[in-house]
Formats: structure tokens, C-alpha cells, sequence
């Protein structure tokens, strides 16, 4: 009997699909096994940054590799412009630094799966660019330092003038950097380590309002022209000419709204300049009075009234502008001139009332030089003086300051209760002379003020001084008509008249008796300027201005003074002074 043979359990057959399956799970496994025995690491193999292979490194030896390649490997400087001009911008001061984190995240393997680790065994990692990082704060600092020199204000075309020449200033776009478009446009040639091109980096540009064809323009239609010659003037009767570098002063340029150049010229300027001045000045600018004077008490004019000639800034302009483009002899032109009419001529002398003596006054003194300088001037400053009806003439508007630029010398004076130098000493004399003619003339007195102290020569309460800027001796003209004020001085005396009509038959004066008397004090005074001073009492007196018509009286004024002592001065030198 044969033995018997166990049998074997039947394995099913499985399906082909199955097989390769299980056939493929055992491949993939393979690779995935090799795939992590290769690339060993997280980069990729076959990468590189800026030509650094990194590949097959860990994250912190690629870290390390990186940071020292890039630190010296990025560009050190950077040429930069804005418009035309060049600047250098220091990209680490700028805040422009690689990012080696964020360039190592780019790098890195994508993980450890399966399908990215297989992956890696069929592709390499090729060449990674470094990720840049920007500190904007930084950027911002850096560039708005370089703005301020490489930003270029917009520049007009001009034309201007300089003795007798034209001069041409050419026109120049204006541009300011856009410092946040200009971070972004630095990240790529830091990226590029651009040592040597330069960027344009962005910016707002502004064009001029005056190109440069309106400057060509202005120069061949009117600057060159303009300097072509002098012009020739002739203003009331006097001729005279202005060359080109005396227009050229006055001239300028000035463009419109549209930025067209149109001229402009400094008619008070050109006005005053010598050459236009020293013939001008010779026209009789200010008009001149009928001159007035007495037959008896009857006024009679003695000499014509003569108008004054007024040339003005704008009617020399405007003869001048036109003749500038002209050439040969039509560059000639006339001076528009306005004639100043007198307030008094021959014709209506009678007409304004000045028909009789109103009053007169005459003050005497003791001869000195300087009285007859100073009296004498503020008597021709005075003489012929106009008050029309309600007027108010004022003694320092009409003298003015007692200046020797004013033709005043120094002479002797009261100042804080004593006689002293100053310029201007003895036009007390004049004011009390005026102060007496309007007295008698029955005119209104305005501002008037006594000397400190009683003076012999002067009648008591009835005097007047005036003082530069502090007291001024005025009056309004209330007699209805026009007053004339004629006045004329000898090296003795002064004498000032009112010419006008009388608004009272007669004005007469009363003096009441001293009153509240005083004794003066002796002084010793050591002043460089000391003047001898002999003594006099003070007192108060009151004058009366009394006024009549038909033979009566109408009305009285009092007029109240009060005078303070006048001490005895001596006068002592003071011991080694230094003299002069």
C-alpha cells in the first residue's frame, strides 16, 4: 500500500491588478528609503543662492553658509538719480538686508512624505533667489535725506538786464523724489548687487511755466531792442536822454499767468535816478504864490504867480515803455507833465479877500550871527505862506525841524529852565512875532505855549516858543477869507504882517499886573555848554485880547501866562577838563 501523500491547501489566483500593486508597494518603499538615505537633509539637492550650493545641507548649515555669502555679496553702494543729478545710497544704512530665513523657507524641501521625498530623487533644487527685506523706516530716513540733495526746484526762463546788456536764464524742469516708489524700485538692483549702473529712481517733475522758447521770444521781440540805444525825453521843455544801462536798471520781466514775459518798468525808481532826476529837478515843481505886498493898507501884488511842472512815475513810464522797440529817431518821445496851479495869482488875489493889512508885529533883538542865520531862515520858509478860510497853519510843519541840514545853525536857548546851545536858538524870536500878528489879526490861536521864564525884549503874556516835536504854535484861520502871511527879518528884527480882510475894525490888548511873585535862586553849573544866566522873578499875568466893531466892543479873551523864576547862573570850568 503506496503512502499517503498530505495535500497542500489551494491558494487562489489573484487578480493581475493586485500583484503589480503589491509588486509597486514594495518599489515605492524602496525609493522612499533611498529617497531619505540621498538626500540625507531638508534642501534640495542641487540648490544653490547666488551660486552657493546648499544642497543637501541642514537648515542651520545653509543658515551659516548663507549669512556669510550674502553679508559679502550684497552691493555696498548703490548709483542712483533724480532727474539729472547723481547721489549714492548705502543700502545697509538704507535698511536693504537678505532675509536668509525667508530664503531658506523658499529653498527647503516642501516635507517628508513620500511623494515630495521620491520626488527629490528625480529633480534638482536649482538656483534660489535670495528673498530681500526692507526696514521702511529706515528707507524712509535714507531717501528723504537724499531728496534734499538731489531734488531740483523748478526754474523759470528769464530774462533780466545788467548795464545795458541782456541776460538769458534757461528754464529747468523741477523734480522731487517719490520716496515710497522709490523703495520698492531700489529692491531689485540691491537684488541684482548692481555696483556700477545707475538707477532712475522715481520722481514728480514739475515743468517750468517760461520755457525756453518764450525766453528766445522776449530777447528778439523786446529785450535786445530795449538795449538797443538810449531813448530821448523832452518834459516841459527840457530835453534829456536815458541810456541803456540806466533803463536796464529799472527793468524787469515778469511773467503772466500764462508764463508769457511781458516788461515792467520802475517809473519812482527811474524817477529818482541821477540822470532822469538832475533834469527833472530843473522843471519848477513847486508852484509859486502871487508875491503880495502893501500900498499903505491896501494889498497890491508885486510879482506873478508861477505854476509848478509835475512829472509823475506814471507818465514817465508810460512815455518811456513804447520807445524801447523803436530804433533810430523814433526812440524820442514827450513827457506827459500836470501842471500845479498857485492858490494865489494875480487875477484872484482880491477874489480870496486879500485885500488889506490884517495886522503886523515887529520884534527886535541884539545882533548875533546866529539870530540872523536862524531868524533869517525860518523867515523865508514862512514868507508867502496861504492860510484859506478854516485852515490851520502850523509854525513846525511849515519850518520844520531846526536842523543844520534844515539850514538852521546852533545858537542860544531855553531848555529845562536855563539858556543853553542847540540848533535852532532864536527862532523864539519869529514864533513871538507870529504869535503877536495873529494876536492882532483876531484869528483863532490853536497850540501856543510861553517861554518858562519871562524874557525882557518879548511883551509879558503875550509871547510864544516852539519846540521840535513837543510844542508847536498854530492857529485856524476863522475870518472867513484867506490870509497871506508875509514876513521879512534885518540882523536887528523881524517882522511879520497878515495880509487878508479884517474881521473886526480893531484888535487891541490890556495887560493885568504881576501877579504870585517869585524870587530867583542863585546856581552854580559846570555844563561844557554852560551859558551865563542873570536872575529875574516869575509871575503870572493875564493879557486880554479885546475886539471891536462899529467903535464898540464885542467881545474880550483872556490870555493866561505864567512864568517860573530865572535863577542866576555862573558858570565855573570844571578843573582839567580835556579839551577839544
Amino acid at each position: 500500500m503506496r503512502p499517503r501523500i498530505p495535500s497542500v491547501p489551494r491558494v487562489a489566483s489573484l487578480p493581475p491588478v493586485v500583484l503589480a500593486g503589491g509588486a509597486l508597494t514594495v518599489g515605492i518603499g524602496g525609493l522612499y528609503l533611498a529617497g531619505l538615505l540621498l538626500t540625507g537633509g531638508e534642501i534640495e539637492s542641487g540648490t544653490t543662492v547666488r551660486g552657493v550650493g546648499i544642497g543637501g545641507l541642514s537648515r542651520e548649515e545653509a543658515a551659516r553658509k548663507l549669512e556669510q555669502h550674502l553679508a559679502e555679496a550684497g552691493p555696498r553702494k548703490l548709483a542712483v538719480k533724480v532727474g539729472d543729478r547723481g547721489g549714492v545710497v548705502d543700502p545697509r544704512q538704507a535698511g536693504f538686508t537678505f532675509d536668509v530665513r525667508e530664503t531658506l523657507d523658499r529653498a527647503a524641501s516642501t516635507g517628508a512624505d513620500p511623494v515630495s521625498v521620491i520626488g527629490g530623487l528625480f529633480r534638482s533644487g536649482g538656483d534660489i533667489e535670495p528673498v530681500v527685506r526692507v526696514d521702511e523706516d529706515k528707507a524712509r530716513a535714507a531717501l528723504g535725506k537724499l531728496a534734499r540733495t538731489l531734488d531740483q526746484k523748478v526754474r523759470d526762463g528769464a530774462v533780466s538786464f545788467a548795464d545795458g546788456r541782456v541776460e538769458q536764464i534757461a528754464p529747468r524742469t523741477g523734480y522731487a523724489l517719490d520716496v515710497d516708489a522709490a523703495i520698492g524700485a531700489l529692491r531689485t538692483p540691491f537684488l541684482r548687487g548692481a555696483q556700477d549702473s545707475v538707477t532712475a529712481l522715481p520722481a514728480r517733475e514739475t515743468e517750468p511755466k517760461v520755457t525756453a522758447e518764450e525766453v528766445r521770444r522776449t530777447v528778439r521781440a523786446f529785450a535786445q531792442p530795449a538795449m538797443s540805444a538810449p531813448v530821448a525825453l523832452t518834459a516841459g521843455g527840457k530835453r534829456f536822454t536815458i541810456t541803456p544801462a540806466v533803463l536796464g536798471e529799472y527793468l524787469t520781466m515778469r511773467p503772466d499767468d500764462t508764463g508769457r514775459l511781458t516788461p515792467e518798468l520802475d517809473g519812482k525808481g527811474l524817477r529818482a535816478a541821477p540822470a532822469v532826476a538832475g533834469a527833472l529837478n530843473g522843471l519848477p515843481a513847486t508852484p509859486r504864490n502871487a508875491r503880495l505886498g502893501l500900498e499903505g493898507d491896501k494889498v497890491v501884488v508885486t510879482a506873478d504867480a508861477r505854476p509848478g511842472v509835475e512829472v509823475t512815475d506814471k507818465a514817465l513810464g508810460k512815455a518811456v515803455l513804447p520807445l524801447l522797440t523803436k530804433s533810430g529817431a523814433a526812440r524820442a518821445g514827450e513827457v506827459a507833465t500836470r501842471q500845479i496851479q498857485p492858490e494865489v495869482t494875480r487875477e484872484n488875489a482880491a477874489r480870496l479877500g486879500l485885500t488889506e493889512k490884517m495886522s503886523s508885529f515887529t520884534v527886535d533883538f541884539e545882533p548875533a550871527p546866529y539870530r540872523t542865520t536862524n531868524v533869517g531862515r525860518a523867515v523865508e520858509l514862512i514868507n508867502g505862506s496861504v492860510v484859506m478860510p478854516n485852515q490851520t497853519w502850523s509854525f513846525n510843519r511849515t519850518v520844520g525841524e531846526r536842523t543844520e541840514a534844515n539850514g538852521f545853525a546852533e545858537g542860544v536857548m531855553i531848555f529845562d529852565g536855563q539858556y543853553t546851545k542847540a540848533p535852532g536858538g532864536g527862532v523864539s524870536a519869529v514864533a513871538t512875532t507870529v504869535f503877536n500878528a495873529m494876536f492882532f489879526a483876531g484869528v483863532k490861536p490853536v497850540e501856543y505855549g510861553a517861554h518858562s521864564f519871562y524874557i525882557e525884549r518879548y511883551p509879558e503874556g503875550r509871547e510864544a516858543t516852539v519846540a521840535w516835536g513837543s510844542l508847536d504854535l498854530r492857529f485856524a484861520n476863522d475870518s472867513g477869507k484867506a490870509v497871506y502871511i508875509q514876513a521879512e527879518s534885518t540882523d536887528t528884527s523881524v517882522t511879520v504882517t497878515f495880509l487878508g480882510t479884517k474881521k473886526y475894525d480893531e484888535v487891541t490888548s490890556v495887560k493885568g499886573p504881576r501877579t504870585n511873585v517869585q524870587q530867583p535862586t542863585e546856581k552854580v553849573s559846570t555844563a561844557e555848554k554852560c551859558v551865563p544866566q542873570t536872575p529875574l522873578e516869575g509871575f503870572d499875568v493875564t493879557v486880554e485880547r479885546v475886539f471891536r466893531d462899529d467903535g464898540r466892543e464885542v467881545r474880550r479873551e483872556p490870555f493866561r501866562t505864567h512864568y517860573t523864576p530865572r535863577d542866576e547862573i555862573v558858570c565855573e570850568e570844571v578843573p582839567n577838563r580835556r579839551q577839544p
